[in-house]
């Protein structure tokens, strides 16, 4: 379909040869206007239109609630998904938490083994010191006994030799 050109004032279009095609309507002066019938169409075509909107709606209505059913439903779902991995989550935690505390009561465990061995190495240490005590103060004393029968020895020996010496006679 062309476009028409400009209208002279007989209403004969005027345009360059060729521009209109075998049974296109020219519009003159004399025709009939186009605003006729429009009251008429126009309440037919609100009908129409109506109509449509209605067909249009009762076809597709349905689809559209069950899809709206169906994501009302896959929000709920996704909300209980959601409680339940937070809840899961947690449970996680928890279970961490209990391991290290297991982590810490097994070290305090190994801690106190250590601590009992510390001890009965120190006990065994002060039985030892105390019988190293008493064997060196028995020590002490044997010497010592010794040492003063060795004195009583000598001063015996000397007053012997003492007495073996020949004394000059004394002269009366």
């Amino acid at each position: 379909m062309s476009v028409p050109g400009p209208q002279s004032p007989d209403g004969v279009l005027v345009g360059p040869p060729g521009s209109l095609e075998a049974g296109e309507p020219t519009l003159g002066l004399n025709d009939t206007s186009p605003d006729e019938g429009l009251t008429e169409d126009l309440t037919v075509a609100d009908q129409a239109v109506e109509r449509l909107a209605e067909g249009l709606l009762s076809h597709y209505l349905p689809d559209l609630q069950r899809s709206k059913q169906a994501l009302q439903e896959l929000t709920q779902n996704q909300v209980i998904l959601l409680d339940t991995l937070e809840q899961e989550i947690s449970k996680f935690k928890e279970c961490h938490s209990m391991l290290d505390i297991n982590a810490l009561f097994s070290e305090a465990k190994h801690y106190h083994a250590k601590l009992v061995n510390i001890r009965k190495e120190m006990l065994m240490l002060h039985e030892k010191t105390s019988k190293l005590k008493k064997r060196a103060l028995k020590l002490q004393q044997k010497r010592q006994k010794e040492e003063l029968e060795r004195e009583q020895q000598r001063e015996k020996e000397f007053e012997r030799e003492k007495q073996l010496t020949a004394k000059p006679a004394k002269k009366a």
